[in-house]
């Protein structure tokens, strides 16, 4: 992307914000707020919400998972039938329609798996089956902390049916495994709580939390990397504190905050049962099916990760085996945009892939100005093209923690994807 062509948002003033990490966001031209609990992506902030989304669905999909799509509007009846119509914590939207039928915008989506399947998932050789979707999801929370809480967000949820209950505990495991495995692809130091089931239901859930300086849960947690022992002040039955002996590797457990990223559950029959979802045994039989639930909130993986890792400077995406989901890998800057730095600019621009470079030639931009912006941005790496390069034909890359190297304009792009 050419900087001048790009919508860019980034704004070097403050807004006030209670919490450091969506001030940020909105600075780096991530965010803007639509109102109380109401936010926008721009282009930038799209490109690492998608960035998320995609690492998501590769897991889920790896693990057999097949995606659908169910509508955000709902008739009320699937969700009298569960017993949940306006009883979802106080905070579902509810209204009636022209006709006088009573609507809801579903902040959960287990009812309606159920109608999905309904009448197609009749025999144990349907089962097992994993269901997800990337959707909007609408909750009458009371907004704070950012992306944290707001009343309308992105959730990949997950339902997993099931003819027996080992299957799935199978299951569950399963896609307990795959969270694991998003969250350290995309860089998040995290933990994993026991948690209570609360309006969902079910018998059996856990919770993957991240510490952070400023979270929604008090949390005990265990730093030893890769130990993924924790409690929180809602963690059921939990005895641990700040101080103890971690059970898992014996180091001492600390106490922090903490911000929920991901909830897995274990349903059971909570939804099939009053839907009367069952499947037909090998013996000829009728069993109630076994169901559990998964979701990862979008929008607070990427605010988690601003928390985790951004500074006074800008963000600092953290990089993994699997790349990072900074909005651009690569930025180009060149001292000024003319002459034989902008034709060796353009090269370099052309020679990498235009999709994930981003080419400061905004000629209204100080080299300075272009610096910050792309340390703000969280830009991985820059390539610059200054002095030097007049002088020995040189560019200089530096990553956004200042390590630097010199090479010529030709091999670049082999540097930069090697």
């Amino acid at each position: 992307m050419r900087r001048s062509d790009a919508t860019l948002f980034t704004s070097r003033e403050t807004e006030g914000w209670e919490n450091d990490a969506v001030e940020l966001a909105v600075r780096a031209g991530l965010v803007r707020q639509f109102g109380s609990g109401l936010f926008g992506f721009t282009p930038t902030g799209e490109r690492v919400r998608q960035k998320l989304i995609t690492r998501i669905r590769t897991e889920m999909d790896a693990i057999g998972g097949q995606a659908v799509s169910l509508p955000s509007l709902q008739y009320s009846d699937v969700w009298r039938q569960s017993g949940r119509w306006g009883s979802f914590e106080g905070e579902m939207f509810t209204f009636e329609n022209r006709d006088g039928q009573a609507m809801c915008l579903a902040p959960s989506h287990e009812e309606g798996i159920v109608h999905l399947v309904e009448g197609t998932v009749r025999s144990y050789e349907d089962a097992p089956l994993l269901l997800y979707q990337v959707e909007r999801k609408h909750r009458d929370d009371h907004p704070r902390n950012g992306l944290l809480r707001t009343k309308e967000f992105t959730m990949k949820d997950a339902y997993s049916l099931h003819a027996t209950e080992a299957s799935l505990d199978e299951w569950y495991a399963r896609v307990r495994d795959a969270y694991c495995r998003i969250f350290d692809a995309v860089g998040l130091d995290f933990v994993v709580v026991d948690a209570s089931n609360s309006v969902m239901g079910g018998s059996t859930s856990e919770e993957f939390v991240a510490p952070v300086e400023t979270g929604s849960e008090e949390l005990v947690y265990c730093q030893t990397d890769g130990c993924r022992v924790g409690v929180t002040d809602e963690s059921p039955g939990t005895t641990l504190g700040e101080g103890d002996t971690c059970p898992d590797c014996g180091e001492t457990l600390v106490a922090g905050e903490g911000i929920e990223v991901g909830h897995v559950f274990k349903l059971g029959t909570r939804y099939s049962k009053p839907a009367d979802l069952t499947l037909d045994t090998v013996d000829g039989s009728k069993r109630l099916v076994q169901m559990g639930s998964y979701g990862i909130g979008v929008e607070r993986l990427l605010h988690t990760l601003v928390e985790q890792h951004g500074d006074d400077e800008g963000l600092r995406w953290p990089g993994t085996d699997h790349g990072s989901v900074a909005p651009y890998e690569v930025s180009i800057i060149p001292l000024e945009y003319e002459g034989d730095l902008a034709d060796a600019a353009d090269r370099i621009y052309d020679a990498c892939g235009r999709d994930e470079v981003l080419l400061f030639d905004d000629d209204a931009q100080t080299i300075g100005e272009r610096f910050a912006e792309s340390d703000l941005l969280g830009i991985p790496r820059k390539v610059v093209l200054g002095n030097r390069f007049r002088e020995t034909g040189d560019v200089e890359l530096e990553t956004r923690d200042g390590e630097t190297r010199f090479v010529a304009p030709e091999v670049v792009s082999d540097v930069i994807t090697g």
